[in-house]
């Protein structure tokens, strides 16, 4: 692979993109849930809600802050590297970028500090007022930044002339095609990603005998969201496929391992693309099932990608095994949403240790999943920036040259691993801390929480030794 300006800028954005994600995907999801807390505390009245409420806020103020600044060196690299492909898009997505900080960044900055810092200094109905806007807040700008992404895959609502787009119609620009199925998939991702961590905090805190009403509060709401959002993320996800298959048809084939196409064509279970070659190595398929999954019918055709030519196809090795990863944590979630079931109707929810540990286990299982859509999103419009209009080569700055391309990814390399690093065991701590105990409604639960019997505090992945 030749390390020019292009594939180094589009390595470099890739990392950026890949830290910063990680953060919105945890908040969003975090920010709903502390408003939960907030009006269970506001409408019950009982401490232990704004114990958790409290709790989940810190880890919130330290995430938004790391996605915040992540966010903003993703935007420098617009000029920086990507100066012409901020030029053709500029009159589109320009706008739409301005409207998520005008609808949203200031609606969480102007109420994130009363979430933050006035609990007591306002009423209850204000302050729960203040973590609702947050929340909305996180959502309407996940909405304006996948509104910008979708026009990309799909663009709708302005043409093409003088090297530039001009926009003739912003309802068709923002509810561009893809762009619905893609809202709804993502906030599903992130809500799942926030229960996952929610629900393997809980049950760490279960194993190691530590804030059991927290941890019962935490763990039964958590898995109840999952429970709902698992399966229904499934059939979003076939929304999803079937669309990428009307607008992206090379992507579709792509992610399938599909070289020919055609009627009855195979599930793939496994296989190592070959895009020299044309063709996959080691396959092993289930015959026509890809049909009926792509198109419900099992006569339907599919995409072939050698009905593409061969330098508008994306990477197949790459996205081939990147959805998979999504499709089979999916399969996972689905999987302990039913064990949840099955616990929760026989008793034994809180009590069953094996299931806890999976829990755990399962902490980083949303994030990866993202992450992996996202390579299998972003990699499979290549090699177009603007889909089927403007190619990926087209929108580097010109005159960029290695050296200053590779010399920032090293400094953004060391720097992120130094700031994230740092702010990732300050979370760990904060977790391994957990909530406060309440002395008002709660002192005898702090009480029995002094008396119990601890196991040995442990991090998620590190042993944990049975309690004598």
């Amino acid at each position: 692979m030749d390390l020019d300006p292009l594939i180094l800028s589009r390595i470099q954005f890739a990392f950026v993109i890949s830290f910063h994600i990680l953060f919105p995907s945890f908040t969003v999801g975090l920010a709903c849930w502390i408003a939960v807390l907030e009006g269970l505390w506001l409408g019950t009245g009982k401490a232990l809600y704004r114990s958790l409420s409290e709790f989940w806020t810190k880890i919130f103020a330290i995430s938004f802050g790391m996605g915040v600044v992540s966010g903003i060196v993703m935007t420098y690299q617009f000029g920086t590297n990507w100066s012409r492909w901020s030029d053709i898009v500029g009159n589109v997505l320009g706008p739409l970028i301005q409207y998520e900080v005008v609808t949203a960044f200031f609606l969480e900055a102007a109420f994130l500090g009363i979430l933050l810092f006035g609990r007591d200094r306002v009423p209850r109905a204000a302050h729960f007022a203040a973590a609702c806007l947050v929340a909305l807040g996180t959502v309407l700008s996940s909405f304006w930044i996948l509104s910008a992404n979708s026009w990309m895959h799909t663009p709708a609502g302005a043409e093409f002339r003088d090297g530039q787009f001009f926009v003739t119609d912003w309802w068709q620009v923002v509810f561009n095609p893809s762009f619905p199925y893609r809202l709804v998939h993502m906030l599903t991702a992130m809500f799942l990603t926030t229960g996952f961590v929610v629900a393997g905090i809980s049950a760490f805190y279960l194993l190691t005998r530590r804030f059991i009403e927290h941890a019962r509060v935490g763990l039964g709401m958590a898995l109840g969201i999952i429970t709902i959002l698992a399966p229904l993320q499934v059939f979003l996800g076939d929304l999803h496929g079937l669309n990428t298959l009307e607008h992206q048809p090379a992507k579709i084939a792509a992610m399938e391992g599909h070289w020919e196409g055609g009627p009855r064509a195979p599930l793939i279970l496994f296989a190592i693309p070959d895009a020299e070659a044309e063709k996959n190595h080691l396959e092993l398929a289930i015959p026509g099932l890809s049909s009926i999954i792509l198109t419900h019918e099992l006569e339907g055709k599919v995409p072939g990608l050698k009905q593409f030519p061969a330098d508008e196809r994306p990477n197949p090795l790459i996205l081939f095994f990147t959805f998979r990863i999504m499709v089979g944590i999916g399969l996972l979630m689905v999987t302990v949403a039913l064990i949840h079931l099955v616990l929760r109707f026989t008793g034994k929810l809180y009590t069953t240790e094996w299931f806890h540990r999976l829990l755990v286990a399962c902490m980083p299982a949303g994030f990866v999943a993202i992450l992996a859509g996202w390579f299998t999103t972003e990699i499979g419009r290549q090699p177009w920036v603007v889909y089927g209009m403007v190619r990926t080569a087209e929108g580097v700055t010109p005159a960029l040259t290695t050296g200053a391309v590779l010399t920032s990814l090293i400094v953004f390399v060391v720097v992120y691993t130094i700031i994230y690093g740092a702010g990732t065991y300050y979370l760990i701590r904060l977790l391994r801390i957990g909530p406060s105990i309440p002395e008002d409604e709660y002192a005898p639960m702090a009480k029995q929480e002094a008396l119990r019997p601890k196991r040995p505090l442990s991090l998620p992945g590190e042993s944990i030794e049975p309690a004598e």
